[in-house]
């Protein structure tokens, strides 16, 4: 299995598609991220690759794995990203 790309070469291939400077494609990286922090209490999507999301949990027991107590887990918000169907269907094929 192959490492994960890093920010820097995501820039790479963008300023190389987009015929642009990679320092260029590495602001617009930033940018979709902070539109994404800033949004995402509101859903923020990415066409094609999914939406992230602000989730309610629940308050609920829990147990300890190491001592096996029962534990109170208190009730929180969670980000989530609900991939795409588009990016689902382009990365395991449709069925």
């Amino acid at each position: 299995m192959s490492k994960a790309l890093t920010k820097s070469q995501i820039a790479g291939a963008i300023a190389d598609k987009a015929e642009i400077s990679k320092k260029q494609a590495t602001e617009i990286l930033q940018i979709i991220a902070e539109l994404a922090y800033k949004n995402a209490k509101n859903s923020f999507t990415l066409p094609g690759l999914g939406k992230l999301v602000l989730v309610h949990r629940k308050a609920r027991t829990g147990r300890n794995p190491a001592t096996g107590e029962t534990i109170q887990i208190k009730a929180k918000r969670v980000v989530k990203f609900r991939v795409a169907k588009a990016a689902k269907d382009a990365i395991l094929g449709s069925k």
